[in-house]
């Protein structure tokens, strides 16, 4: 659980969640595409929304990707034990990387 959660969620922030519950279990979606289907532009402010994510892994802010299908981040951090989190919550979902830990097209997931 993130350090955050006595914040109480921006209107944004609490979108940017909604929408990413909406990520089915053994896929992910890129924060570009995460930031368009909540009318927002900017796939950063996306990821700065996802970082303090206080309803994780209830809200799965880890089927969350860069779009060159590298992992990106995990609460705050971009390398390190929370990106290692972020894999094994991936792994057991059924999400496959390939050797350079990225995650493979068929795990991919658009909104609509």
């Amino acid at each position: 659980m993130n350090q955050e959660t006595e914040v109480t969620p921006t209107a944004f922030q609490q979108k940017v969640y909604a929408a990413c519950s909406r990520i089915p279990e053994g896929k992910v979606s890129t924060y570009g595409s995460l930031a368009k289907s909540v009318g927002c532009g900017s796939a950063q402010a996306v990821g700065q929304a996802l970082r303090v994510n206080p309803f994780a892994p209830q809200v799965p802010c880890h089927r969350v990707v860069k779009s060159d299908r590298s992992l990106g981040g995990f609460f705050g951090q971009s390398s390190g034990p929370e990106v290692k989190r972020k894999i094994r919550l991936l792994e057991k979902e059924g999400v496959k990387l390939d050797p350079s830990s990225r995650v493979l097209p068929a795990h991919m997931w658009n909104f609509t």
